[in-house]
C-alpha cells in the first residue's frame, strides 16, 4: 500500500487549509463546495479513504508502536523532549502529560468519510470495503484511546465545533462494546488478502484479530479463542516466519507473520525515527535504551531462567547462551555487529581507557549500555537514516498464538494445544528455543507465569508491554524503584571478549514512582479540558 501515501490526499490537505477554530476533537471540517465535488466516483472515494489512512499511521500509530515501550520497565528515553519521561516516572501530570494519544484527528477524517461516502456512485463490493476499512481505522483510535485513557468521548460522526467542545464521555466498557460491534460487522465485507498496490490495507484477518486482542484485555476469554482459531484456520494462511532476525527488517516486510502494519515509503512518506532508535557509532540517537529488567527476562539456551541454579547462567558471561531472541533484539556488550566492514565491531558502551563512540551515558549514547538492534539489525539496509521505508508491525500471528494460550490458560481449560501455542513461537527456527517443559509448567500458575515471561520477549519494543502491564496489574511490581542497565569492564575489539566488574551497575535515571490508584490510566491532557468543561479528569491528577 505504499503508493497509498504518494497519491493526492484531498482531505489531508483541505484539513490544512481550514480556517475553522480549534477544539479538543482536533476537527478538520470541510467546506461545502468539497463535499458537492469530491464524492463522484470510486476514485474520490479511495483517495478521501487514502487521508484516513495518513491520519492513522505514521507519527500516530507508527511511531506508537515502536516507541511505547518506553513507557514500560522494557526501555527507557533519556530526553525529556520526546515526552516519555513523565510518563515512565510515575510523574506526568495534565498541564506536563508526556507523550499524549489524546488525538481524534483519525476518528474525525474518518466520521467525515463515513458521512458521506455513501454519495458515490460505485461498485457495492467496493463501497462496502472501504466502509470496512474506515470503520476499522476508527475502531483501532478508540481501543488506543479508552485502553490510555479509560472512558472517552465516543463521536460516530462529524460534529459542529460547538458541539464537539460539549461532548461528554463514554464508560469504557461501551466504547469496547462499541469496537467490538463494529469489528464483528466489518469483518465480512473486509478481503482475506489484497495484490498489488492493496497490500497494506486493512484486512479480514486484520478485523478479526483487533477484536481477539481486545477480548483477551477485557478477559473474554472465550470469544477471544474462537477468534483467534478462526485465524488458524482456512481461508488465513498466516505462520510463524522462520527467522525473528529478519522479521522486521523491510527486506522481508508482508511477511506470512504479518497481520496489520503501518507501511512507511523511504522518501515522502518516510518513517522518520531510525535514527532514534539505533546505536550512536551507527549515526544514532538510542532515544529507546534497552533496561536490565528486559535482558534479564531471556531464559538461558536451556530453557530455564536465568535464577534457575540449573540454567548455566554465569553473572560473569550473562550473554552467553540465552535465547537468541535477545540477540536480536538488544546490542549488549561485546555483541558482534558484523563480521564484514564497514560496519564489522564488537559493541562496546563499558570501556573507560579508551572510550568508543557509543559509551554509556555520553551524548547520543545510551543511558543503560544497551542499545536496541530489533529494528535496525543491518544498517546496510538503509542508506539514509532520515529516509527509511520501513513498516511497523501493529499485530503479527505469533501474538495470536500466545493470545490463544493465554485465554486457554486463564480459563483453566489447559490442554496439549496451549503447549502446541506457545512451542510454535519459542520454535521459530532461527530461536529454536526448547520445548516447554511440562513437567514444571503443569499449571495455571506455572503457564501464567511462563505465558507471560514468553509475551514480554518476544513481543519486545512492539508497543504491548504497557498495556500488558496495565491488565495484568503489575505496575507496582515493575514500575517502582530504580532502572538499571549494564555493569562496567571491558571489550576487547580484537575478540569481543567481555570483563565485567562486579559492583557497577548503572543506574538510570531518577527512581520511578508508581501509585496504582492513578497511574493504570494518563492523564487528561489540561489543554483539552479547558475547550471542553464536560470532560471529567481520570482520577488522581
Amino acid at each position: 500500500m505504499k503508493n497509498l501515501f504518494i497519491t493526492l490526499i484531498i482531505l489531508a490537505t483541505l484539513a490544512s487549509s481550514s480556517g475553522c477554530k480549534k477544539d479538543f476533537l482536533d476537527r478538520a471540517p470541510l467546506d461545502s463546495y468539497t463535499n458537492a465535488v469530491l464524492w463522484k466516483s470510486s476514485s474520490d472515494v479511495l483517495a478521501a479513504l487514502n487521508g484516513c489512512y495518513s491520519k492513522w499511521g505514521g507519527s500516530n500509530n507508527g511511531y506508537y508502536g515502536v516507541f511505547a515501550d518506553n513507557n514500560s520497565d522494557n526501555t527507557f528515553d533519556q530526553f525529556p523532549w520526546e515526552n516519555w519521561l513523565a510518563l515512565s516516572a510515575g510523574i506526568a501530570t495534565p498541564t506536563n502529560p508526556g507523550f499524549t494519544k489524546w488525538n481524534y484527528s483519525c476518528i474525525q477524517t474518518c466520521n467525515w468519510f463515513l458521512d458521506n461516502v455513501g454519495a458515490a456512485t460505485m461498485d457495492a463490493t467496493l463501497k462496502a470495503r472501504t466502509i470496512g476499512e474506515a470503520r476499522f481505522l476508527r475502531a483501532y483510535e478508540y481501543f488506543t484511546l479508552s485502553q490510555l485513557y479509560g472512558s472517552v468521548p465516543l463521536v460516530e460522526h462529524n460534529l459542529t465545533p460547538d458541539a464537539a467542545n460539549k461532548v461528554t464521555q463514554a464508560t469504557k466498557a461501551n466504547v469496547v462494546a462499541f469496537i467490538l460491534n463494529e469489528l464483528t460487522t466489518i469483518a465480512p465485507d473486509l478481503p482475506v488478502s489484497y495484490s498489488g498496490s492493496d497490500i497494506g490495507r486493512i484486512t479480514r484477518g486484520a478485523a478479526i484479530a483487533l477484536k481477539a486482542r481486545i477480548e483477551l484485555f477485557n478477559q473474554m476469554y472465550p470469544q477471544c479463542i474462537a477468534d483467534c482459531q478462526q485465524l488458524m484456520t482456512a481461508p488465513f494462511s498466516y505462520s510463524i516466519y522462520p527467522k525473528y532476525v529478519d522479521l522486521f527488517r523491510q527486506p522481508y516486510a508482508d511477511n506470512q507473520e504479518v497481520i496489520l502494519d503501518v507501511q512507511f515509503k523511504a522518501s515522502d512518506n518516510n518513517f522518520g525515527w531510525a535514527r532514534n532508535m539505533t546505536i550512536n557509532s551507527l549515526g544514532g540517537y538510542n532515544s529507546i535504551a534497552p533496561t536490565q529488567n528486559l535482558v534479564d527476562a531471556y531464559e538461558t539456551t536451556n530453557g530455564k531462567t536465568i535464577d534457575d541454579p540449573a540454567s548455566g547462567y554465569n553473572p560473569a558471561q550473562p550473554y552467553q547462551n540465552r535465547d537468541p531472541r535477545l540477540s536480536a533484539t538488544v546490542f549488549y556488550p561485546g555483541a558482534q555487529y558484523s563480521s564484514k566492514l564497514p560496519y564489522g565491531f564488537y559493541y562496546d558502551p563499558i570501556s573507560s581507557s579508551p572510550k568508543t563512540l557509543d559509551h554509556w551515558g555520553d551524548n547520543n549514547c545510551s543511558p543503560s549500555a544497551y542499545g536496541l538492534r530489533k529494528y535496525t539489525p543491518f544498517i546496510a539496509d538503509f542508506p539514509n537514516l532520515d529516509q527509511v521505508g520501513m513498516d511497523v508491525i501493529l499485530i503479527r500471528y505469533a501474538e495470536i498464538k500466545l493470545m490463544d494460550a493465554e485465554a486457554k490458560i486463564e480459563s483453566n481449560k489447559i490442554d496439549a494445544s496451549v503447549y502446541d501455542d506457545i512451542n510454535a513461537v519459542r520454535q521459530r527456527p532461527d530461536v529454536n528455543m526448547p520445548a516447554v517443559d511440562r513437567s514444571k509448567y503443569n499449571d495455571q500458575s506455572s503457564l501464567r507465569t511462563l505465558l507471560r515471561r514468553e509475551r514480554r520477549v518476544e513481543l519486545a519494543v512492539e508497543g504491548l508491554r504497557w498495556f500488558d502491564i496495565q491488565r495484568w496489574q503489575i505496575g507496582q511490581q515493575v514500575m517502582n524503584g530504580q532502572v538499571t542497565g549494564s555493569m562496567l569492564g571491558t571489550v576487547n575489539q580484537t575478540n569481543g571478549a567481555l570483563t565485567l566488574t562486579p559492583g557497577t551497575t548503572i543506574k538510570v535515571g531518577a527512581a520511578r514512582v508508581f501509585d496504582p490508584a492513578k497511574n493504570y490510566l494518563w492523564p487528561i491532557p489540561q489543554t483539552e479540558i479547558d475547550l471542553n468543561k464536560s470532560l471529567k479528569q481520570n482520577p488522581g491528577y
